[in-house]
């Protein structure tokens, strides 16, 4: 079984970035087209996650599935669990941030859970939290450490850029906060991914009745 790895989440993040560009892209523009519109515009946001699970299953899917009534189905659940994790990393920060943030990577992965493997929130929660254990520092600083290297690397890129124009640098800093947030998701794939898998072998080493 894979192991989750710093140097892991860096070079798949930016590999699974690149491969599901079109669809990622196409995705989070028709969510802002649409974001205005009440109840579509919460099947879409549920949907946007949806597509960290669908690319963490190897799939690349149509940026319009973002509008698949399925999404919506989870409404309810999804705001319940919004809620829980919103109350336990706010108490968690109010106890000098660290704690908020570990409850925040704790907890990371329940959306997630919620929508592929239809967990209540408080299954979704705990389950994130069990898949997490021991991994947590792993995670924190394989995010940090990419947030950082493309925020360095696009700084570099629009300060060249900008000897030769100020509007192509400021085109280019555009793609950029774009490319960076596309590598998250798909960082946010690759973590889910390995972590799923640790979940699925779990259930076939289970005793059949």
């Amino acid at each position: 079984m894979e192991q989750l790895t710093i140097s892991g989440i860096i070079k798949n993040s930016i590999s699974i970035g690149l491969k599901n560009l079109a669809s990622i892209v196409g995705a989070v523009i028709l969510w802002v087209l649409t974001i205005w519109i009440p109840y579509i515009n919460v099947g879409t946001t549920i949907a946007l996650l949806g597509m960290v699970v669908a690319i963490s299953k190897g799939g690349i899917i149509s940026p319009f599935e973002i509008f698949d009534k399925k999404y919506r189905r989870n409404m309810g659940e999804f705001f319940l669990l919004i809620a829980f994790m919103e109350i336990g990393i706010m108490a968690g920060l109010l106890f000098f941030i660290i704690p908020g943030i570990v409850i925040s990577i704790a907890w990371g992965q329940a959306v997630y859970l919620l929508i592929d493997k239809n967990m209540n929130p408080t299954e979704a929660i705990a389950m994130s939290n069990k898949l997490t254990y021991g991994k947590k520092w792993t995670i924190f600083l394989g995010n940090l450490i990419l947030v950082v290297v493309l925020y360095i690397a696009l700084f570099i890129i629009v300060l060249i850029v900008s000897q030769i124009s100020g509007f192509i640098a400021i085109l280019f800093s555009l793609v950029g906060y774009l490319a960076i947030l596309v590598i998250m998701l798909a960082a946010a794939a690759y973590i889910y991914g390995v972590l799923s898998k640790e979940l699925e072998g779990n259930s076939e080493t289970q005793p059949s009745e």
